[in-house]
């Protein structure tokens, strides 16, 4: 018997199985993979199997949560004597405005707010219009509604809280002037009574 007559004997006694039959390396690698997954065998209509309903719904629901917090920028306008960047969220309707200082007498010393706010999005202030579309961290709270994150406000605590008290006026105005009309209504009224009675 030459060696490879006595190769092809060894290479056929190896693919023998313990039941007598014939296993190839690819069948023998198919069945180990299916006991060890534990996975159904693959159909072999495979053009017409599509995408499962069940993994559609729960890829879009993770990718909704995982874009839930962050804002795209819609629009930037002036309004008087500043800057209005409009935003909302990927998945909703809903809008929150950052009001910032607009650059007044040729100066951008008093837009600083503005800038760190394009700095902190990668826009450089000679080309604006990139800022429509960038994406902004933020946080949301049912009460007090949409809060950019810190690093893209750029303020530090006084100067965030007052950027926050007005950004509060300017977001409550009609409801601060119709109180503030009520409410001297009502003092006057009191007053003519302690005057009168």
């Amino acid at each position: 018997m030459c060696l490879s007559e006595r190769a092809v004997n060894v290479g056929s006694m190896a693919d023998r199985s313990g039941d007598g039959g014939e296993t190839t390396a690819a069948e023998s690698s198919a069945t180990t993979d299916d006991a060890a997954g534990g996975a159904d065998p693959l159909p072999d209509d495979l053009d017409d199997a599509g995408v499962d309903e069940e993994v559609k719904r729960r890829l879009r629901e993770a990718y909704l949560n995982d874009e839930e917090n962050a804002l795209i920028v819609t629009r930037v306008r002036s309004v008087g004597d500043r800057v209005a960047v409009e935003m909302r969220p990927p998945h909703g309707d809903a809008t929150h405005t950052e009001r910032f200082d607009a650059p007044r007498d040729g100066s951008l010393r008093e837009s600083e707010a503005f800038l760190e706010f394009l700095e902190a999005a990668g826009v450089s202030p000679l080309d604006v219009d990139e800022l429509v579309g960038a994406r902004v961290p933020a946080t949301y709270d049912p009460e007090t509604g949409w809060e950019v994150d810190a690093a893209y406000r750029a303020e530090s605590d006084g100067a965030g809280r007052l950027a926050a008290a007005q950004n509060w006026l300017w977001t409550y105005r009609a409801w601060l002037l119709a109180g503030l009309l009520v409410g001297g209504e009502l003092v006057f009224v009191a007053v003519l009574i302690l005057l009168y009675a």
